[in-house]
């Protein structure tokens, strides 16, 4: 069910015009507010727009910045769990203590903190949920390099007198990868969530532009008289973020199972 369902976001990612072939930006003040039928599927906002193209068209957006964020984090956490575990020492303690530090604050309080310096735009954003994910992602990515960095087969690299970024990269790295992809699955879930929540706060993509948490925010002044406009998308973004999650758990338990 995971699967399917992200199989089909995927779908309306890329290729968008094939699920919800009508125009997310017309307008027709004279069918505003409709609710659920036929030919909306999900109704019409304040404005005659469809709601239902809207919400698949949002879905580049939302994902796109979710997994810019995803690769963002990947790129430093890796970076940062890799030296911190196989060189240990003062290095350790230095990077771990930061790492400490920015666990103990809320991941969506470090992003608004951080997008408010940057300014808004999907870039920006991508950058603050990353950095938001990081400690996370580089607790797990230490843990691992430390088992494996024990592993007999490492020592005889080393033994060997192979220079240190070979045996990180060749042979530490491919090793650990396991449960960092796990984790990285559980953080995209995050990441669409708090991607979803800064865009509803404004920080996102302006409109006219779609984006899920856009959408639930555009809808909130009308949610007495067109329920939809907020529940529809939020229903959306709840199955993308569960089946994201799913997906997390599976591969973690397939990592525990081989291990």
């Amino acid at each position: 069910m995971a699967l399917s369902t992200l199989a089909l976001v995927a779908v309306a990612a890329l290729f968008p015009r094939s699920i919800a072939p009508a125009d997310p930006y017309a307008q027709d003040v004279s069918r505003r507010l409709r609710p659920p039928c036929a030919e909306h599927f999900f109704g019409t906002d304040e404005l005659g727009r469809d709601l239902f193209s809207r919400v698949v068209h949002g879905t580049q957006a939302s994902l796109s910045i979710a997994l810019l964020a995803l690769a963002f984090a990947f790129g430093l956490s890796i970076v940062v769990g890799l030296v911190a575990g196989y060189f240990g020492g003062v290095v350790d303690r230095v990077l771990m203590a930061t790492v400490d530090v920015l666990l103990a604050l809320p991941s969506l309080l470090i992003s608004l903190l951080i997008v408010s310096g940057l300014g808004t735009g999907p870039v920006n954003l991508a950058v603050a949920v990353g950095i938001a994910s990081v400690p996370a992602l580089v607790r797990v990515t230490r843990a691992e390099v430390l088992r494996v960095s024990a592993q007999t087969f490492v020592e005889a690299a080393k033994g060997f007198g192979l220079p240190r970024y070979r045996i990180l990269l060749r042979h530490v790295l491919p090793h650990a990868r396991g449960p960092i992809t796990a984790l990285g699955a559980l953080e995209l879930a995050t990441m669409v969530l708090s991607v979803s929540a800064l865009s509803f706060l404004g920080y996102g993509t302006q409109p006219p532009d779609p984006e899920w948490g856009s959408l639930i925010a555009g809808g909130r002044n009308h949610f007495a008289t067109a329920w939809w406009l907020t529940t529809l998308p939020g229903v959306v973004l709840a199955g993308v973020v569960l089946a994201l999650h799913r997906l997390g758990r599976a591969l973690g338990a397939s990592e525990a199972g081989l291990a």
